[in-house]
């Protein structure tokens, strides 16, 4: 399946089906949350978040493309992902874009 950030794919008409969307809630554990307060006073970037993020980004994303799969699409286009934070220390991810067929 394609996925795209674009509203088109160059050289195919599309007809589109609907809205697609995954998310996820994800946390770190207690003691890396008391390691990134503490580098938030030094500074810099606190990987176990960078990492908790790409990995929930993925299961996003994947969620999605499981959606528009169940719509019979063959790309997503428009890819768009939105955060929240939904209580201290944790987040919710969510991708969402318009499910298309080829024509």
């Amino acid at each position: 399946m394609k996925i795209v950030t674009t509203e088109q794919l160059d050289g195919n008409k599309l007809e589109m089906i609907g809205i697609v969307r995954g998310s996820t809630v994800q946390t770190r554990n207690i003691g890396r949350d008391i390691l990134g307060g503490l580098k938030t006073i030094v500074g810099g970037e606190i990987r176990a978040y960078s990492e908790m993020l790409d990995n929930a980004r993925d299961i996003a994303t994947e969620r999605m493309i499981q959606d528009a799969e169940k719509l019979g699409a063959d790309a997503v286009v428009n890819l768009r992902y939105a955060t929240s934070a939904v209580m201290q220390g944790a987040a919710e991810v969510m991708a969402y874009g318009t499910a298309v067929k080829f024509i």
